[in-house]
């Protein structure tokens, strides 16, 4: 499976501790990333400036929903269920 285009939510949802170019101390969860542009497409897509846990994410049909609002609901759930202190099992 293929991103769609103009989803982003990857880009939303999930926390990235590793730097990113222009955000150094990495991304918090539910910040969009500044290497996100207006049509929600990666700038640094397949450079080796990008996060290893960017590429290391896969799309699929049961994280990509069918369309950006429930795939960021998704991610956000799963990010949520991986925090420590926050997963319903602490």
């Amino acid at each position: 499976m293929n991103c769609r285009p103009g989803c982003g939510a990857c880009c939303i949802a999930p926390s990235i501790s590793s730097p990113i170019p222009g955000m150094p101390q990495g991304k918090p969860a539910g910040v969009r990333c500044v290497q996100l542009d207006e049509a929600n497409a990666c700038r640094i897509f397949g450079r080796p400036e990008r996060p290893a846990v960017c590429g290391q994410l896969m799309p699929s049909v049961e994280m990509c929903g069918d369309g950006a609002p429930a795939a960021l609901a998704w991610l956000t759930l799963l990010e949520q269920a991986t925090t420590p202190g926050l997963s319903s099992g602490t």
